[in-house]
């Protein structure tokens, strides 16, 4: 085997503008895919081709979005006697008693359809070997053909891919992660979307320990390798805590903090030059994420939030966590900046005009730009 072939499907719906993300899909997967063990990876008649004969290539394809399956493929000439030689020899040494020919025809100036291309592979090999037959619905092997641009493909298995669109395609975006297991989720369905993430952890270090941080860049080094490289920010919000604590009613601090940290989140995105923030919030989960606070919360913002977990129940998002690997990290103990100084009775349904009201009390322009002042940006 000396080629992969990747396809897709949702870039192929994007008309005009289909090349871009296939050149992104291209660009992405040259990232994910280790130094020197590829020749080329271009795009070829809807498909991205690899040449290379090295192992754990697939292991990575896994990794990038946008890629529907893929295969690990024999190539030869594109003339019939070599089609079905190649396929006799990649079929003899399987195990089986029916098998199926699926062609493909891209290159159209090729001679043959793609059903008497099926006809004629499949009748040399029931020529050369015994004991098996055809079955088109249910055979216990198909040996699949591509004819495109110079080649021909063979391979037997298609490996499913993650989906969704190359990362990057759609932007940039900063996602607050807690280290809980609801944000880093929502981190990976936006980037499935296309989106490249800036990550944002909010800490209290010193006053709690680093078990936190330690956590969050343990997430995001998983989560990188769908994006392949990643910046994460570590702010102390422990100070804007401090002066919400002693300056501002108790049923609105959790408010006052959430508004606070979409603040200091939208002055990361800034620098990052993002368009969107995202946030792990689900509707009704805590009293924070009722709709009416929810609305309030988003109002400190100029940009965009984006919730793609906002529907889920928790069984759903905690299996999501499971799938992509950050609930054993999410779940490890941590001092939460947030969980040090929450209310007894938080309000459940605030009044935008009595947070602002309280907003008053405190100096936002200031504590927002000494929190962004003493972030540590850590790359990945």
């Amino acid at each position: 085997m000396d080629h992969f072939i990747c396809h897709y499907h949702e870039i192929g719906l994007k008309g005009e503008n289909r090349r871009f993300f296939e050149e992104k899909l291209v660009e992405n997967i040259k990232k994910a895919l280790p130094a020197r063990s590829f020749e080329f990876v271009k795009r070829i008649s809807g498909r991205i081709i690899i040449k290379s004969n090295k192992e754990g290539i697939g292991d990575c394809l896994e990794n990038v979005f946008g890629i529907a399956y893929f295969a690990r493929a024999f190539s030869c000439r594109q003339e019939m006697a070599d089609i079905k030689k190649k396929a006799f020899d990649i079929l003899k040494n399987q195990k089986f008693k029916t098998f199926k020919i699926a062609a493909q025809r891209s290159k159209k100036e090729f001679p043959l359809t793609s059903q008497e291309i099926n006809e004629q592979v499949g009748e040399f090999i029931l020529r050369k070997a015994s004991g098996i037959g055809v079955d088109l619905e249910k055979p216990d092997l198909t040996c699949f053909i591509e004819i495109v641009d110079k080649y021909a493909f063979l391979y037997l298995e298609k490996v499913r891919g993650p989906g969704g669109l190359p990362v990057g395609c759609s932007g940039k975006a900063v996602a607050l992660l807690s280290g809980g297991i609801d944000s880093p989720v929502a981190a990976f369905r936006v980037m499935k979307r296309g989106v490249k993430v800036i990550f944002l952890h909010l800490h209290a270090y010193p006053y709690t320990n680093r078990a936190s941080i330690e956590k969050a860049q343990k997430i995001v080094k998983l989560l990188n390798k769908y994006q392949f490289d990643s910046r994460i920010y570590l702010v102390p919000f422990a100070d804007i805590q401090k002066e919400i604590l002693t300056k501002t009613p108790e049923k609105l601090r959790v408010l006052l903090y959430r508004r606070m940290m979409f603040r200091v989140a939208e002055s990361i995105a800034g620098k990052e030059k993002a368009k969107a923030l995202v946030t792990g919030e689900n509707l009704g989960q805590v009293a924070s994420q009722t709709l009416e606070n929810l609305g309030v919360i988003e109002k400190a913002a100029g940009l965009p939030i984006l919730r793609p977990l906002l529907t889920e129940d928790k069984e759903e998002i905690i299996n999501s966590a499971k799938t992509i690997g950050t609930f054993d990290i999410s779940i490890l103990p941590d001092q939460d900046c947030c969980a040090r100084f929450l209310p007894k009775h938080p309000a459940t349904r605030a009044s935008l005009e009595e947070v602002e009201k309280a907003e008053k009390k405190i100096n936002i322009k200031k504590l927002v730009k000494t929190a962004v002042s003493g972030a540590e940006l850590k790359k990945i």
